[in-house]
């Protein structure tokens, strides 16, 4: 089943259970999709394109709420989390830390790659290759460590 009918199955769902939290978050996944839809000549979003569009809302909303408690508002950054949680059913499962290092050092070693001028085309491949199972923060942070380690 494509993203767009699981969204709007869980979006009734959520109609009737009345969780205002999920129903926010549905709408939000919706009406992206619908912009990523209306706003270019490419009409089909690819599987890869609904996995980058949904982890942009997933930050967008973890963002948030880290900035909120960093000013101490607590009361608005658990209805963020909250919204990210519900989005992050619809993602593939990320894999841990341990497992994207493991993918990242048998990259670096099948490249040969060594020092920080090369994390440029770690970073692609590894991109590529963790597309969707992992954050892109996480990727970059790995890479930089095991590049100057």
């Amino acid at each position: 089943m494509s993203l767009q009918a699981n969204i709007t199955t869980a979006l009734k769902e959520a109609m009737k259970a009345k969780d205002q939290v999920a129903l926010e978050s549905l709408r939000a996944i919706k009406s992206e999709i619908l912009l990523a839809q209306t706003s270019g000549a490419d009409a089909a979003l690819t599987e890869a394109d609904e996995i980058k569009l949904l982890q942009k809302l997933v930050k967008q909303r973890k963002d948030a709420a880290a900035i909120f408690v960093e000013q101490g508002r607590n009361d608005l950054a658990e209805p963020e989390l909250a919204q990210a949680a519900v989005i992050e059913q619809f993602l593939p499962a990320q894999l841990s830390e341990a497992e994207v290092e493991s993918v990242i050092k048998s990259i670096i070693t099948e490249g040969n790659f060594v020092g920080m001028a090369s994390m440029g085309q770690v970073m692609g491949l590894a991109n590529a290759k963790l597309a969707g199972s992992a954050d892109g923060k996480t990727i970059s942070t790995i890479v930089k460590k095991l590049l100057t380690a």
